[in-house]
Order: C-alpha cells, then sequence, then structure tokens
C-alpha cells in the first residue's frame, strides 16, 4: 500500500507543468551530480596547468574560461532531463547569437578574443604595476571580458580587453632595475661644479644605489631664474620610491649644508608715480583738510 501510495506521489505532475516529480527529483539530482563533477574538473586542470608552471594569470583566466564553458552545460543537461527540447534551444541562442552580433556584440567578442591574447602572450602579469589606457595601478586579475587594476589609494579600476590590448602598455616593475631621476635647480649665482659633486657624492653613498650604471648629473636647462640639473640613479624596481623620495630630501638638506642656493619664483613690482598723478593727488589733499591731515 504504502509502495502504491509512493508510486503515485512520484508519478504526480506539478501543477502548471508537464514535469512530474520523479523526473524533477532526477533533474536535480543530474544537477547537483553535475556541479560536483563540473568543480571536480576545474580543480584538475587548475593542478594540470600549475604543473606546466604557467603564470598566475594564465592559470586564472583558463579556469574561469572553463567554468563558464561547464556550467553552461551543465544547466543545459538539467533541462534536458526535465523534458525541454534544449536542442530548439541551441538553436535558437545560435541564432539569437548571429543577431545580436549583427547589432553590436561584436565589442563582447573582441574583448574575449583581447583576453585570450593577453593571457597568452602576458604583457602584463598579476601583481604588477602597469598602466593601461591611460590608468595606472598593481594588475588584480585579466578576466574573460575585462582586466582589473588596483590604485595605491585602493581603487578597483576595471578596464575592457579590448583598451588593453589595442593600446600601448607601460610595465613599471617588468624589468628588474630602473632609473630614478630628481630635479633640482640652483641659482646663477652657484658654484655649478661644485652642486654636481654635491649630489653625486650623495649618490654614491647611498646604500640602495647602484653603482653600475654609474650614477650622473646633467644640466637639463638654462631657466629664467635658475640652472636645472637632474640627479640619475639607477636602483632596483623594488627600492624605486624609497630612493626617490631619500634623494629628493638629501639633496635639499646637503645644498643648504654646502650653501648651494635653490632659487624660488619671485616677482618685483615697482610702482612709478608720474608727475601729473602727483599734481592731481595734491589738488585733492587741499580741497579735502581731513586728508591732507593724514598726509
Amino acid at each position: 500500500m504504502g509502495g502504491e501510495i509512493s508510486s503515485e506521489i512520484l508519478e504526480k505532475v506539478i501543477p502548471y507543468t508537464d514535469i512530474s516529480v520523479s523526473r524533477l527529483i532526477f533533474a536535480t539530482a543530474v544537477l547537483i551530480a553535475g556541479l560536483i563533477l563540473a568543480k571536480l574538473l576545474i580543480r584538475i586542470l587548475r593542478k594540470g596547468i600549475e604543473k606546466t608552471k604557467l603564470p598566475d594569470l594564465t592559470t586564472k583566466f583558463l579556469t574561469n574560461f572553463l567554468s563558464v564553458f561547464l556550467y553552461v552545460v551543465v544547466f543545459l543537461i538539467f533541462l534536458k532531463c526535465l523534458g525541454f527540447d534544449v536542442d530548439s534551444y541551441v538553436v535558437g541562442l545560435s541564432a539569437v547569437i548571429g543577431l545580436v552580433l549583427g547589432l553590436g556584440m561584436q565589442d563582447t567578442f573582441t574583448n574575449i578574443a583581447s583576453g585570450v591574447w593577453v593571457a597568452a602572450v602576458r604583457p602584463i602579469d598579476m601583481g604588477e604595476t602597469v598602466t593601461l589606457n591611460g590608468q595606472t595601478g598593481k594588475v588584480k586579475s585579466v578576466g574573460i571580458m575585462s582586466t582589473e587594476l588596483l590604485t595605491p589609494d585602493n581603487q578597483l579600476i576595471t578596464i575592457p580587453n579590448k583598451l588593453v590590448w589595442g593600446s600601448s602598455i607601460v610595465n613599471m616593475t617588468r624589468m628588474p632595475t630602473r632609473r630614478v631621476s630628481v630635479d633640482v635647480g640652483i641659482s646663477y649665482s652657484s658654484d655649478v661644479e661644485q652642486a654636481i659633486k654635491i649630489a653625486l657624492d650623495l649618490m654614491k653613498s647611498h646604500p640602495l644605489v647602484l653603482q653600475d650604471p654609474q650614477p650622473s648629473v646633467v644640466t637639463t636647462e638654462l631657466a629664467s631664474s635658475s640652472v636645472n640639473l637632474q640627479l640619475r640613479a639607477w636602483a632596483k624596481t623594488g627600492d624605486l620610491m624609497a630612493v626617490k623620495n631619500n634623494l629628493t630630501a638629501g639633496i635639499f638638506e646637503a645644498y643648504r649644508r654646502e650653501g648651494i642656493e635653490i632659487p624660488f619664483p619671485q616677482m618685483d613690482i615697482h610702482i612709478k608715480e608720474t608727475k601729473e598723478k602727483k599734481k592731481e593727488i595734491m589738488e585733492i589733499q587741499a580741497e579735502s583738510p581731513l586728508l591732507a591731515a593724514f598726509d
């Protein structure tokens, strides 16, 4: 008796649908199993890619792409188990995709293709500081559609992949060493040779400044109020900002200590009083005794 009741419940059709309870249970089981299998396959793929020692950026991109594909397949199988005509949906989806392409979805596929090229060629990598399409930050991720940068003040910037691949890419941390440039101006009355020697001694004595290539000082401009010098020192990329800050503060202190003047823009205003203007002021004072008293 209990078996007959259970059988009747399983064969019962859900209201407003043609789906029986047994079919729904079966489809749900397939969905759960499919999701578990998809996660397992993704994990296996990730471990397999990691063994090839591919960059983290490429591994993450391929894993995300496979995840989307597998989840779509699992969802289509779930619909098939429920009795839906998945084949017609696939055909209809293909037609919709073709229509959308004609209406301007080319950008979507351009972003996908650009993301594949970025992941394959690797002009950027996870954790590198870059400038993309005029935006500067640390690479957080490269997805199927877009690339994410994290700025030094913790802003998240999302850039479409087509703009990443289609514009100049400046990678600031790819090379092991970089040159630090510090600009400083000295007055025309100062001894230029002494100022250059002080700057060279400062750079050569700095523990983070590399001696190969050797530090140098060049005269960049004879400006209106100063002779402009530029300190050039090489340092490891990770030490770049520390060296720049130290040299900027150090050259100021060194020049002040040695009497090398660092000028700043000044403007002298001279007021010339004409005879006519002076005569006019005297006439006004004569007419007003109060003004004359304060003269």
